[in-house]
């Protein structure tokens, strides 16, 4: 029955406005998700540690060149607007002063400890926005799953990434590491 009945798709405005007149507790996890509000999952200590160490390590490699967002909204289109665990957005800091949409993004990266499938759903959503490159970090693997191309049917270009393996970002050459480099202890901390 409930598949039949009409369902309302809210717009980023819509979505703001409730925030702003306080229509969520102040300590809810949500995301609006192509017009869904949609709960995230709750972060344990693994997921924080890598989120951390993430932060830490683009924060020393990148300087300058990229702005590190932390679990922040980024808006994709008028529908939409995730809180990626990372994202590398395109300097200055002070463009940031609004919430940063897909053409600022260089880079999103969701953490999934017990999130993977939730997470690689996201990944035709960033896109679709033109995104220009995503990474899933699965904890569990322990591996990276690399995603760029963006288009409206999703990524054209996919890879697993694991220990060894080189990561790079195209629009950040400067930038090139080992997932076993990239992940440390991260995923071995259980």
């Amino acid at each position: 029955m409930a598949s039949i009945l009409p369902r309302h798709a809210f717009t980023v405005e819509e979505w703001e406005q409730m925030g702003r007149i306080g229509m969520f507790n102040e300590d809810a996890r949500l995301e609006l998700i192509d017009g869904e509000i949609v709960d995230m999952t709750p972060i344990g200590a693994r997921h924080q540690y890598c989120v951390k160490r993430l932060n830490r390590l683009f924060g020393q490699l990148l300087g300058e060149g990229a702005v590190v967002s932390v679990q922040d909204p980024l808006r994709l289109g008028g529908r939409s607007e995730p809180q990626p665990d990372i994202a590398l957005l395109r300097p200055p800091l002070e463009r940031y002063r609004s919430v940063p949409t897909a053409p600022d993004a260089l880079l999103v990266v969701e953490v999934a400890d017990s999130s993977l499938e939730r997470d690689l759903a996201k990944t035709p959503i960033y896109a679709r926005a033109g995104v220009l490159e995503c990474w899933v970090v699965d904890l569990e693997g322990p591996r990276i799953l690399t995603f760029a191309g963006p288009g409206p049917d999703g990524y054209g270009l996919a890879a697993e990434r694991r220990g060894d393996d080189l990561l790079s970002i195209a629009s950040l050459p400067q930038l090139s590491l080992t997932v076993s480099q990239l992940l440390g202890d991260v995923a071995i901390s259980h």
